[in-house]
């Protein structure tokens, strides 16, 4: 991710906590939709495709392009996506879960982009994604992206000690 998209998209993340924009975030959709504080403590808030922010929009036209790349090559058949900014402030974490609704398999590919300036080991909120028998862990580092197959991979994030701040989405079928 460009530098300066990064920098624009934190700020702009930045503008909507200052705004008392962010909401708690939830597990579960529709019916089953619940907030529990002790699974889940990040913020959130929603990005519009149809937003005038210039470079929300910019994130946009690259994430088309990555969607028309993955099913032009692999025949993935995504046809949309969803994306929102997270902020977990200190002590806030995400329990182990895999990114898929019980009623609706829609999303097909996670996607992570962290837009923390000077991360340093120690700071926590690491994104730990498992594996049959094994774990990896990564660093929530600024302008790192993560993607993943969202029905698979089980991940958390560890509770982290200074505000952590991606946006964050699924690519959906």
């Amino acid at each position: 991710m460009p530098q300066d998209l990064a920098e624009k998209l934190r700020k702009n993340l930045d503008q909507h906590h200052i705004n008392v924009e962010l909401k708690l975030a939830g597990i579960g959709q529709n019916q089953d939709f619940q907030q529990d504080s002790s699974y889940r403590k990040d913020k959130i808030h929603w990005l519009e495709p149809d937003t005038m922010d210039i470079s929300e929009r910019a994130f946009f036209q690259l994430m088309d392009s990555w969607v028309e790349f993955l099913n032009r090559t692999c025949f993935t058949g995504i046809s949309s996506y969803e994306f929102h900014y997270a902020l977990y402030e200190e002590g806030s974490y995400y329990r182990r879960h895999l990114d898929q609704f019980a009623h609706n398999d829609s999303r097909v590919f996670s996607m992570i982009l962290y837009l923390n300036e000077d991360w340093k080991d120690g700071d926590g909120g690491e994104l730990v994604i498992y594996k049959e028998n094994e774990s990896i862990t990564i660093s929530p580092s600024n302008q790192k992206m993560v993607f993943f197959d969202s029905s698979v991979l089980e991940h958390e994030v560890l509770a982290t000690h200074v505000p952590r701040k991606s946006l964050t989405g699924w690519l959906k079928r």
